[in-house]
Formats: C-alpha cells, structure tokens, sequence
C-alpha cells in the first residue's frame, strides 16, 4: 500500500492545517503529546469509522447537491485521509456530488463559493515565469489535469470557473485508482473568457480580457509544457475540457512527444466502446457489423468514431468498411463530403456519396443505424420520435445518452426504456435511478470516464510510460467491459456496479501497464508481478 512521502515534520496547528496530514479528532493521546496539540483538540478520540459517519450525517441534512459539494470540498481542504474515506466507501452517494452533474453548477458558481485554493492558477500574465510559478508547488506532481475552461462539460466557456474540473478529475483519480493526492495537480491555463456574464460578474476571480488566441495562445501554452516536464519530470499531463479547435491540436502536438492524453477524446473513447462491447454481449451482434450514428461531431463523438473504427478493423473489416458504419449529425445535418467548410477532425467521417440531411430523425430512417450515440450536450434531443425510431429499425437498439451535466443528457433513462418498450440497451453520461417497467427493473449506469481515466493513469504512472498510447485505450475498453457480469447485463448495466471502480481501476492499469512494457514505452524492464506493482502503488485513505 502506497504511503504519503510527505517529509514535513509540522506539528501544532501547522499540522492540523495540513490536509495532507492532518487526522482531526482522530488523533491519539500519544500523538497529541508527541505532536504539540493537546488544548488545540477537544479530548475525545474518535476513529476514522466515527469521523466517517459523523460527515455523513452532516452531509445528508443538507439540502441541495451544490451545499453538499462546499461541504465535501471543506473537507477536502482540511482532512484529505478522511474525505477520500468518505468518497472510497460511499462512491454511488458521493460521486455525483464531487464530479458530474454537480460539479457544473459548482463551476457556474465558483466565485461563490470559493473557500481556499486548490492547484494553480497560470494566466496569460505569467508569460515567461511559468516555470518560476510551477515551483511554487510544494508537492512533486506526477499527474497534471489542465484545462484552459473554454468548453466545462456541456456548459461552454467558464474560463477560470473550470478549475472545478481539474480538482473533481482528480479527486476521481484518487478514490477511484489511489493515485496519491500529493501526486496530483490541478492547473486552470487562464488566458480569459469570452463569456459576458463573466465578464461582468462582480465576484469572477479569473482575468477580466478576452481570450487570447492564436499564436500567442500557441506560444503560452506550449511554455507551460515545457515548463511542467522539466519541473516534473515523467509527469502525466491530461488535458481537459478545451475547446474542439484546442483539444484537437494540443493532442496531435504533443502526444508523440510527450507523456499526454485528452480524456474528452481517448477517455470518453473507450468507455463509450467499453458500453457498445457490453451491449453486443446482450444482442449477439458484431462490432464490425453494427451502423452508428453520432449526434454529435466534436472531439468526443470523433474519439469515439475513431477507437470503433480501430476496433472494426480488428475484427477483420476494411478502413473503407469500418469508416462506413460510422456517420456523424453536427447542428449543420449530417456530415457528407458535399458540405463546405468541414474542420479536419470530421473530413474522416464526410461521405461523399450520401445526400444532406438536415435532421437527425431523417438520418436515423434515412442511415437504419443500430447505435446511436449522444455527446452533443443538446439535452432532449433523443425525442420519443427518435426513440421509437430506432425501436421500429432494431430489436435491441443501442441508445447511449452521453452528455452531462443531467441537463444538457439526450434523453432520460425513464424515456430511452419507455419509448422503445424496455428494449433498448441504455448507457448514460449523467446518473438515473433504476427504471420500473411492465415488470421489470431497469439499472441504468453512466457512461462515466471514471471507469477509464483513473486506471490508465495509475498504469501509466506506475510503468513510468513515456508516452499515453491508443492501444492502452484499446486495452482499457476491452478490461472494463470484461468486468461486467452476466448479473449486470440481465438488469440492463452496460458497465460494472461502481462500488468496484478501485477493483475495475486497478485491472485496467495492469492491462496499461502490460501495454507499456510489450511497446519498450516503460522506464525500464517488466517486473514478474504486474498486478502487485499496480497494487504496491495504489494509495488507501487512512491513518
């Protein structure tokens, strides 16, 4: 079990306001006497599992998800053993309220509720003293999560509001695959905001300018790049929540350069592939036999098309006949090779001997898909129209609503099932409770990225791979949909419970890790036991 590295020797009240050490109440008597804090505690001893019930009683009194958030981040910034527990023990109760959906009202509301700092701020001010900044961290990161907040989930551009974003993911990565948090760093790229409310509200804390763009942007932040892998060496680099016209970019620079992946693109990738090989599991179908339409056509709805496109071809079809059953609606219609002005991440998926379409229903009757996928962020968009539709073309239509927060989702789960008569084979990119139907219960799980980032990144960091690879996404799909049991499939789970994501994590690094060596990518030879190097590094919140 890793242990935190930390060598502060604080005590006293610089102690109890260090998170990274401090036990709170759950201090003992010898400690107290040894580490200068009698008087600084009330007497009593309590444990971890009696700190643990005490925040959730607390939490469960409150009355909306936004003050649960503020309360678990406080914690967070004050006992990060103890809220780690909590996350680690409660993950279906917590994990909304610490990431999505809640995470985008939090990030709406950052200005609000702002209590203390949480990673690092780099504006487009710091040009030339990135480096100078990035020492500032008193912590050696071997995980960084940025983003620049041009495009937070489905909410758009939150500029220096999208810290929220960082912080959750690694959270995530933390509880979910025991990257240790000292390892982890949150940074926001702020280089402004387009978004006039912002602008113009009173208590924003980010740069009050418009964003910087061009080779100026170019420039900042490939600065930061190079400033973070020689402040960190080895360091993992994520990158979250930019723009279509950033993320595609910043990916394709630096990825066989450097140690980097963009969750939006690869993450949501894989797991979206993980669902479609669990669906085939339930309807007996081929991936390389199945027509898939995308609503959407940005970097999730591409990444997506892309892994599948890989994955038809390894069960033996063509590019040409793979890149065929793979077809993308954008807010334009349907993408054909007719259309003028296509950006280059969607040239792949224009067919050129198809009509327009202007509507996603027409494409749907016109194209017979068997899948539908949704990562549009246009909530409702999967009407009952389109849900019967696609009940009318298959038997089991593969329904998959990806988009979040809940608000921006394509369709309900209570809708997916109702309007193609408990048929469809339903995966989610926000929460829905279980479904009551004609009899029969329906357990819808999210589509999250939290199956996969968590686990790529331990694999990663513990085979110390110089770079992140396609084939480890590859290999992520293919563990997470072998984690799910026949149980899960007969009630309609596409993905495995997630009181198991630690278990599901840390199969996923392995399966990461083995890639890494078998590509000579690792820092140095295979070691005998992959599973109990993943496991040897895997951190457990307690004291």
């Amino acid at each position: 079990m890793a242990q935190p590295t930390s060598s502060d020797h604080s005590h006293g009240m610089t102690l109890l306001r260090d998170p990274l050490l401090n036990k709170g109440t759950a201090f003992t008597e010898a400690e107290r006497t040894a580490l200068g804090l009698r008087g600084l505690l009330p007497p009593c001893v309590l444990t971890m599992e009696t700190q643990v019930e005490r925040v959730l009683v607390n939490l469960r009194t409150l009355p909306t998800d936004l003050e649960k958030f503020v309360a678990l981040n406080a914690l967070h910034d004050r006992n990060e053993a103890l809220f780690f527990r909590v996350v680690v023990d409660n993950i279906d109760e917590i994990q909304p309220i610490i990431y999505t959906p809640t995470v985008g009202l939090a990030c709406q509301k950052y200005g609000l509720i702002y209590q203390r700092p949480r990673g690092m701020f780099i504006s487009s001010r710091d040009r030339g003293q990135i480096a100078d900044i990035l020492k500032n961290w008193p912590n050696p990161a071997k995980l960084i999560v940025v983003t620049d907040g041009e495009r937070i989930l489905g909410l758009g551009d939150l500029g220096a509001n999208g810290m929220g974003i960082p912080v959750g993911k690694l959270s995530l990565y933390s509880a979910c695959a025991g990257v240790h948090p000292e390892h982890c760093l949150p940074v926001v790229l702020d280089v402004g905001t387009n978004n006039e409310e912002l602008l113009n509200d009173p208590y924003y804390l980010g740069l009050r300018e418009r964003r910087l763009t061009g080779e100026a942007y170019d420039s900042f932040v490939d600065e930061f790049m190079v400033a973070a892998r020689k402040t960190f060496p080895g360091v993992l680099i994520q990158f979250e929540d930019f723009a279509n016209h950033s993320a595609f970019k910043l990916l394709h620079k630096y990825r066989d350069e450097a140690c980097v992946f963009n969750d939006d693109i690869q993450g949501t990738a894989a797991v979206a592939l993980a669902g479609l090989f669990s669906a085939l599991r339930v309807n007996g179908g081929k991936l390389k036999d199945q027509r898939i339409l995308f609503l959407g056509a940005g970097e999730a709805a591409t990444g997506i098309a892309d892994l599948v496109v890989s994955a038809m071809m390894a069960e033996g079809a063509s590019e040409a006949e793979a890149l065929r059953r793979n077809w993308l609606v954008d807010s334009r219609g349907l993408v054909v090779g007719s259309r003028d002005g296509l950006h280059g991440h969607k040239l792949r998926y224009a067919h050129r001997d198809q009509a327009p379409i202007s509507d996603f229903l027409t494409a749907i009757r016109t194209l017979k898909p068997t899948a539908i996928i949704g990562v549009a962020a246009v909530g409702g968009a999967f009407t009952p129209e389109v849900l019967k539709a696609m009940a009318e073309l298959n038997e089991q239509p593969i329904v998959f609503a990806l988009s979040n927060p809940t608000s921006k989702a394509e369709c309900s789960a209570e809708d997916a099932y109702r309007y193609t008569e408990g048929r469809a084979l339903f995966a989610c990119g926000s929460p829905y409770d279980p479904v009551k139907l004609n009899g029969r219960t329906f357990v819808p799980r999210q589509g999250n990225n939290s199956y996969i980032f968590p686990g790529v990144g331990l694999g990663v960091i513990a085979s110390r791979s110089r770079l992140v690879t396609d084939e480890m996404f590859m290999a992520a799909a293919h563990t997470l949909a072998d984690c799910v049991g026949k149980d899960d499939l007969a009630q309609g789970s596409l993905y495995p419970a997630l009181p198991r994501i630690r278990e599901v994590s840390a199969r996923i690094a392995v399966a990461v890790a083995d890639v890494a060596y078998q590509r000579g990518l690792a820092d140095g030879p295979a070691p005998n036991d992959v599973k109990s190097l993943i496991q040897s590094q895997m951190y457990e919140p307690k004291y």
